[in-house]
């Protein structure tokens, strides 16, 4: 029997999100973090990804073996000690998170452009043309 989720919680969630030590700092939320749409356009792709929350110095972009992995730390805190309060329910992330996406190993970080606006980063990463692999036959000489 499926039963409707309570403040945005449901059952499949929690099988098909991040671990349980995440939810035991970030909370049910941390599968919405990190959403990120793509665009193709003739001679680029264009990403987007949400990062709400972080600021520019909180986001890394390396490139890597031709992976871009995109990374991005919000301090990680189990005990908030406020004078006029504590948290009864946090449901904003705040943690490490990181994605990769394979763009070839043709490309530099000087082909990669990023903007990070209103909590979104932006990169343009341009298309490469594909190796045309030559279908060129190498017969070995059997002797006898």
């Amino acid at each position: 029997m499926l039963m409707p989720g309570i403040f945005g919680e449901d059952l499949f969630n929690d099988w098909f999100s991040f671990p349980d030590f995440d939810k035991k700092y970030y909370g049910k939320n941390t599968d919405q973090v990190m959403k990120t749409d793509i665009k193709e356009k003739d001679k680029e792709y264009e990403v987007d990804i949400e990062l709400p929350g972080y600021k520019k110095e909180d986001v890394k972009a390396e490139l890597k073996d031709g992976y871009l992995t995109i990374s991005a730390a919000k301090n990680v805190s189990t005990e908030d000690k406020k004078e006029d309060g504590k948290y009864i329910r946090k449901e904003r992330f705040s943690g490490n998170v990181s994605r990769s996406f394979y763009v070839g190993e043709d490309m530099t970080q000087e082909d990669i452009h990023a903007k990070f606006e209103d909590g979104i980063l932006k990169l343009t990463v341009p298309k490469k043309e594909a190796k045309k692999v030559e279908d060129k036959k190498s017969y070995i000489t059997i002797e006898g």
